[in-house]
């Protein structure tokens, strides 16, 4: 058999093979039938490429290549965002929050399940748990319980925000950290439940730095210096948040952990190699692409390096909200050009203009790496299977 039939990859759970692959392929479509009831029974179906692996993927290959988006944030039943991607090839993760503002919790989480029941096949929910009980007594046993019910109602990873470390106090009126012992009941949870953790910890290092001296965080902090911790030195500091983070992840050596932000380590290449050494069950999402279009206008080679280094550990996300709309068209091209300009940067070494600073190109990575963070590794992360 030749090697293009031999290949395939096994997929989210739900995935089914196209009609137009039936016919190109019909000794692995037979193959695949007498799989299909053995991989249903691990929880997952496959999915055939279109086409064969790559040494570099060009821009004509956005369109034909399956890609994941590990962070995505929807708050409304709308389904343009799915329909959008549904027609790019991306599947996502969509992350609740328990934030002080849009949304609430459980009205995200409500959408979440909502738009899981229509399109299991395009996506899954990363649940989260509330602090505003976190005085009583039996906040563990609360949070527990809450999180045994989410995942019965599909969800797949567990987020913890940074209300944690930077707003939610205990009855001392002291900061509660990430590494505080309640929490540990229930990362001891997440580990023997084998259900990954995504953390977003701190804020960038723009947030605790005067203005003049910030990258890309300028505006907003000097819109809301409510929220700019240079300005509160009462406040933990940047090092304080990532600190608590390492010793969280010490603690929980067996924690699957995938880091937002690139760890809240986007100022500094160096410093998220050290964790990811560090930490081998550490993954990190893409998100905060500023920060590393300036690392790869400041060092391509450097860059470039440290994907090839990490090429299991980075895991492609936007950090997209999708919010109701009533110019749904409008929604669907801004997400479309959003995934496509970011293809662009990781696939091709055409040049690129990072605003305020100039022209930089992109990374050019090899087709196998792309498969990796674009799709692979967060299988990995959320415990869906692949093959190839």
């Amino acid at each position: 058999m030749p090697k293009k039939l031999m290949e395939f990859k096994a997929f989210i759970p739900k995935i089914t093979v196209s009609k137009r692959n039936q016919r190109k392929i019909p000794v692995l479509f037979a193959l695949w039938l007498i799989l299909l009831p053995i991989m249903a029974q691990q929880g997952y179906q496959a999915k055939l490429p279109d086409i064969e692996k790559k040494t570099y993927y060009t821009m004509e290959d956005f369109g034909r290549v399956d890609k994941f988006d590990i962070h995505i944030h929807i708050n409304t039943a709308q389904p343009y965002f799915i329909h959008q991607a549904i027609k790019d090839r991306f599947f996502f993760l969509d992350i609740v929050d328990d934030r002080p503002f849009g949304l609430p919790m459980d009205k995200q989480q409500e959408v979440a399940i909502q738009l899981l029941e229509k399109y299991p096949e395009q996506m899954s929910f990363a649940t989260t748990f509330k602090v505003s009980n976190w005085n009583q007594d039996d906040w563990v046993a609360q949070t527990i319980s809450h999180l045994e019910k989410s995942f019965a109602q599909g969800a797949m990873a567990v987020k913890i925000w940074k209300n944690i470390g930077m707003d939610l106090r205990d009855e001392h009126n002291d900061f509660v950290m990430v590494d505080h012992p309640r929490i540990d009941s229930v990362l001891t949870f997440l580990t023997k439940a084998s259900v990954p953790l995504l953390g977003h910890n701190g804020e960038p290092r723009d947030c605790w730095l005067p203005l003049e001296d910030m990258t890309f965080s300028q505006g907003y902090y000097g819109n809301h210096p409510e929220y700019h911790m240079y300005l509160h030195p009462e406040y933990p500091s940047y090092e304080d948040q990532i600190n608590a983070r390492d010793n969280m992840l010490k603690k929980h050596p067996n924690l699957n952990f995938m880091g937002a932000h690139l760890g809240s380590l986007e100022w500094s290449l160096e410093e998220l190699a050290k964790r990811l050494d560090a930490y081998p069950l550490m993954r990190v999402d893409l998100t905060r692409l500023p920060n590393l279009k300036l690392h790869t206008f400041n060092d391509w080679e450097k860059t470039r390096k440290f994907f090839i280094d990490y090429q299991d550990r980075l895991i492609y996300g936007t950090d997209t909200a999708i919010n109701p709309t009533d110019r749904p068209e409008d929604l669907k091209q801004r997400i479309h050009q959003k995934w496509l300009d970011e293809w662009k940067f990781y696939v091709t070494d055409s040049p690129i203009e990072l605003e305020g600073y100039g022209e930089l190109r992109g990374l050019k990575l090899p087709g196998k790496i792309i498969d990796k963070i674009y799709f692979e590794n967060a299988s990995k992360l959320l415990g869906f299977n692949t093959k190839g």
